[in-house]
């Protein structure tokens, strides 16, 4: 890196994403169990960081198909420093898009926003469509319907579960259970963010220092333990420094919660991630959970769900691809400009 500007360009970026996924998507996983009491703030973040971790370790031992997705999904030539600036380009948008996004307090995916920002600073570099790769990009959109479906319905089956097993329960002896089941659900989660998540950012890294040296990414991806531990601590701190904006709008703004659902909702979403994973469809954490917690909300009655809230994120998430591509595209054309 030292001995080459561009890759440490790229790679200072790269992490810049991790950093701002930290604050503005890795809050999802820890969110309920945060606003519900079952851990302080501090303690859930710490709790985070070591399991998401182990979600990048474990399950890119078992299967890394995930990071390969997101490497394969476009092509930035056979020019090293273009591909380097063009790829520079693409994760500088991404960081531009996810700040603004959390100024708002809006639980933006860096995942989609990831996905956008290569597509659109691809598109910039070749002048057409020629560097994006249509049969790993499908993958995206059979992901959000799966991991949107998926967490709405599974939230409303295991909360309704939950109410049925529990209904005869005295509701005060069940709060030390549901406490502990609550940071179980958490923990889940953050294992399989780091599952999701994290495969992809060091899947980008592996693809700047294959790409400086003129070279493709091998077919199979062999992810260095000090890279998983890098990221899951750059993640940590960016979750320490701004995660409170988002734990507030899902796990209290959207549905007012009590344990029992936080506790529905981080395994309906956790399940829904593990599904994906494993289907190697690159999904977002943020559709996962706020989903989830929609599902758990509509149990009890639709009017427990703060529509207005909803609206917002759908909106972002929607605009996310568009936007985020377009402003890959034309930080490529600036970046060309500037470095190349």
């Amino acid at each position: 890196m030292t001995a080459n500007p561009l890759l440490f360009m790229a790679v200072t970026l790269t992490l810049g994403v991790i950093l701002v996924n930290g604050w503005t998507d890795a809050p999802n996983a820890i969110a309920t169990c945060v606003v519900t009491r079952c851990m302080p703030p501090k303690a859930a973040i710490l709790m985070a960081a070591l399991f998401n971790f182990l979600g990048v370790f474990v399950m890119t031992l078992l299967n890394a198909t995930v990071a390969e997705t997101i490497t394969k999904m476009v092509d930035f030539g056979t020019n090293p420093d273009q591909a380097i600036i063009a790829l520079s380009a693409a994760l500088f948008a991404i960081v531009l898009w996810a700040t603004l996004a959390w100024v708002f307090g809006i639980p933006t995916s860096e995942s989609h926003a990831l996905i956008a920002g290569l597509t659109g600073s691809a598109i910039a570099l070749h002048g057409s469509l020629a560097g994006v790769n249509g049969a790993e990009w499908v993958k995206v959109l059979y992901g959000i319907v799966i991991s949107v479906t998926l967490g709405f319905g599974l939230g409303w089956i295991v909360c309704k579960l939950v109410v049925l097993l529990f209904r005869k329960a005295d509701r005060p002896k069940t709060e030390p259970f549901f406490r502990g089941a609550q940071i179980a659900g958490a923990a889940s989660m953050a294992f399989m963010h780091g599952a999701q998540d994290g495969q992809k950012f060091m899947g980008v890294i592996l693809l700047c220092v294959y790409m400086s040296k003129g070279q493709a990414l091998p077919s199979d991806i062999s992810i260095p333990v000090w890279l998983m531990i890098v990221c899951s601590v750059v993640m940590a701190a960016g979750t320490a420094m701004g995660g409170k904006k988002i734990i507030k709008s899902v796990g209290m703004d959207m549905v007012k919660l009590e344990k029992y659902q936080g506790f529905s909702a981080d395994i309906a979403a956790a399940l829904s991630l593990l599904f994906c994973s494993v289907f190697s469809l690159p999904v977002s954490t943020t559709h996962a959970k706020t989903t989830s917690i929609m599902g758990v909300g509509a149990v009890k009655r639709v009017s427990a769900i703060n529509f207005g809230v909803v609206k917002e994120m759908v909106l972002t998430w929607v605009l996310t691809f568009p936007g985020c591509g377009l402003v890959g595209f034309l930080m490529t054309k600036l970046f060309l400009l500037l470095f190349n």
